[in-house]
């Protein structure tokens, strides 16, 4: 069972290059969803009130349209709530965002094709959140081989490192065979793939690989599942919901719990808009699963 103090510090820390941040995290793509700007900025200021001091962000997280597709009213973007609800930055906060795709309200998504593309995201990036650094940045790549080489793409982030305006770099979206690929160009402090519960199994080698490097896996959508965007199904599965039965939790927070123990390095980044699922988010960093019940939910 969770504790009566509710702190993403329970969940343990581990470190992406030089900066150390709790295990159980906080994604922003869904506080755009609500017109309510205050609502989001008085959201993100409780998880970190709360201990979250690793942030998961896009500057293409945004509404109306963005990846959720929904929303009424003038453009609200999650890097600029960010900066609005926790600027000046607290020291330990760390954020990390994802370039390679960008959200034109007029033509929609589109991958950046050349390097002045891709150092225009990155700057669309400090601009939003306000910062002379990035703290992390993902590459992320898309379904296809892209237009330009993966080596060429991350060499050009790696430029951006030596020039001081990029700390870490990560990958998003990739393969095995793709971190090795990038390996020489710079240092990956984290993967950050689809990964849960019951969602991308396959991918268990993989994270195990990338303990063993000392590289952060940060699985999204570990609640939402093969939902994505649409969010998680109402039918959770019948081996979470005994789990959860069990232990007198939800089987989010289930979920969220089988996440943390498959690694220290795993991290957990939840997403949500809505205040009570993001102190029940939270409450999972010190839910403790038994062998049994991670047996039982493999």
């Amino acid at each position: 069972m969770p504790t009566d103090e509710i702190t993403a510090a329970a969940a343990g820390s581990w470190t992406l290059g030089d900066r150390t941040v709790h295990r159980m995290g906080f994604g922003s793509m869904r506080i755009t969803a609500n017109p309510d700007r205050e609502r989001a900025i008085a959201l993100l200021r409780r998880a970190v009130e709360l201990g979250v001091n690793h942030i998961d962000t896009a500057a293409f997280y945004v509404s109306p349209g963005g990846t959720l597709r929904v929303g009424t009213g003038p453009a609200r973007y999650a890097t600029e709530l960010i900066r609005a609800a926790l600027a000046p930055y607290p020291e330990d906060l760390v954020i990390a965002t994802k370039v390679g795709f960008g959200y034109d309200p007029v033509t929609g998504f589109g991958e950046a094709e050349t390097p002045a593309q891709l150092r225009a995201q990155v700057e669309e990036n400090l601009r939003r959140l306000g910062r002379d650094r990035l703290d992390v940045v993902n590459l992320r790549l898309g379904r296809g081989p892209g237009a330009m080489p993966l080596a060429e793409r991350f060499g050009v982030l790696a430029e951006l490192r030596a020039a001081g305006l990029i700390r870490h770099l990560g990958l998003s979206n990739v393969r095995p065979e793709q971190v090795d690929e990038v390996a020489g160009i710079a240092p990956v402090v984290c993967v950050q793939n689809n990964y849960g519960v019951d969602a991308y199994r396959e991918q268990d080698a993989f994270v195990r690989a990338c303990g063993e490097r000392g590289i952060a896996y940060v699985p999204f959508f570990a609640l939402a599942g093969t939902g994505r965007e649409a969010g998680a199904s109402a039918t959770q599965g019948a081996a979470v919901e005994a789990v959860a039965r069990a232990h007198g939790v939800t089987p989010q927070q289930v979920r969220l719990a089988w996440t943390l123990h498959q690694g220290p390095h795993v991290l957990a980044i939840p997403g949500t808009g809505d205040p009570a699922h993001l102190r029940e988010n939270i409450a999972a960093a010190s839910l403790t699963l038994t062998p049994e019940d991670l047996t039982r939910l493999t």
